[in-house]
């Protein structure tokens, strides 16, 4: 069984006690795929050394994270720019729009967001969006952006069953994390109506592990849990899950 986690930050520093004993553990699982997101450009370092560490199992996006839109947004993406003209990344991300910390700065993360997808477009590579309270304005963009050319993840997806078809509709596929396992998570209540073609895996460890580890640091290896939630949810193996959801992030990622 072959599981891919397609959004983990394995650079954070919650995990440099024990880094490679966390990569292990996951390993151990099946789960030989991690997607790495950009954050800024004070992370890429970080990233490229995991990716020397394990070439064969990581996988490096590059962006600017919404919550990064500063006043030294220009700089950052400029630099994005030239990573992206540098090397190989896998996607754009993660971009997109969050109005939970910060509301002054949804112009420039409009902004950000729409440049990014676009050189996302130009580099023929998927974006990975975050969300927060943010739908309609990230719907908009999507909406002024939409072509054969954009498509991607919508990372973390906690809408309704409408939201859902809508980020479909613009080519997404939805990442289901440790929320799917949270009593008030609400998207249990409708996922098994979404085909599974529209699905992939993820964790976004550290943050938001799924019962029974929620409240603590997540991993990559307790992707496992949001595995077997889908199990019921779908009435399927999970080893046929995890197939389809690999396939899945393959057809988005190219790899």
């Amino acid at each position: 069984m072959i599981i891919t986690d397609t959004h983990t930050h394995l650079y954070s520093d919650a995990f440099d006690e024990d880094r490679n004993a966390m990569i292990t553990r996951a390993l151990n699982e099946g789960v030989s795929r991690f997607f790495i997101p950009a954050i800024d450009s004070t992370y890429t370092e970080s990233m490229l050394l995991l990716e020397k560490d394990y070439p064969k199992n990581i996988f490096l996006m590059m962006g600017l994270h919404p919550t990064h839109v500063k006043d030294n947004y220009k700089d950052e993406l400029r630099y994005v720019e030239a990573m992206l003209a540098k090397r190989k990344f896998y996607a754009v991300g993660e971009i997109g729009i969050d109005l939970y910390w910060d509301k002054s700065t949804l112009g420039i993360q409009q902004e950000a967001f729409k440049h990014q997808i676009q050189l996302a477009k130009k580099y023929k590579l998927p974006i990975v969006i975050h969300c927060r309270e943010a739908f309609d304005e990230i719907f908009e963009v999507l909406e002024t952006e939409k072509s054969d050319e954009l498509f991607g993840i919508f990372h973390c997806f906690t809408g309704t069953i409408e939201q859902a078809n809508q980020a479909i509709s613009y080519n997404m596929k939805l990442g289901i994390g440790g929320v799917i396992t949270f009593k008030n998570g609400k998207i249990d209540q409708f996922l098994n109506e979404i085909n599974l073609k529209h699905i992939v895996l993820e964790t976004d460890s550290p943050y938001l592990a799924p019962v029974p580890f929620r409240g603590k640091r997540n991993e990559s290896a307790y992707i496992i849990e949001v595995l077997e939630k889908l199990s019921q949810l779908y009435n399927m193996p999970s080893k046929e899950i995890a197939d389809i959801t690999t396939q899945n992030s393959k057809d988005i990622f190219k790899i």
